[in-house]
């Protein structure tokens, strides 16, 4: 078998199939994640307001700015994430999002460990990486990006 030849399907009759949907898997994971971050700024926004924010990355993490980093929280976590969802200005906000989540990372889960349910990094981890990984593929099909003809 050639190496770099494609795997033979068991079920051929699923090729145009799969041909056809092959450009969905993208904006699929776009649209995911932007809602996924969206939520969580949504939260932010709606139950604990920016003092609260503030208070809670300069008390409990000791950031320097905490309300420029919590404004800036909730924004990339609203706009950014609908942003990312509707594929505009996706490298921008993508690569602001995954710096934001390193910082979390580092700032907040990293001294609780691995382990998501014991509030440790997984989970930032994975949305990091995702955010890193859009920032580098940029809108891609089906995004407002290509739609305009322009991305950063």
């Amino acid at each position: 078998m050639n190496g770099n030849s494609e795997p033979k399907l068991i079920f051929p009759g699923l090729a145009g199939f799969y041909a056809s949907v092959s450009d969905l898997w993208y904006p699929m994971i776009r649209v995911a994640i932007g809602a996924i971050l969206f939520m969580h700024g949504y939260f932010k926004l709606a139950n604990l307001g920016i003092a609260r924010v503030a208070a809670n990355f300069g008390t409990n993490y000791g950031l320097p700015m905490p309300t420029f980093l919590a404004y800036a929280a909730v924004f990339l976590e609203t706009v950014g994430a609908i942003c990312i969802a509707i594929g505009l200005f996706t490298r921008f906000f993508a690569a602001a999002l995954a710096i934001e989540l390193l910082i979390a990372m580092f700032a907040a889960h990293w001294v609780k460990g691995f382990s998501v349910g014991a509030g440790g990094y997984e989970y930032v981890l994975f949305l990091g990486i995702v955010m890193f990984a859009i920032a580098l593929r940029g809108g891609g099909p089906y995004s407002v990006d290509r739609l305009i003809g322009r991305e950063l």
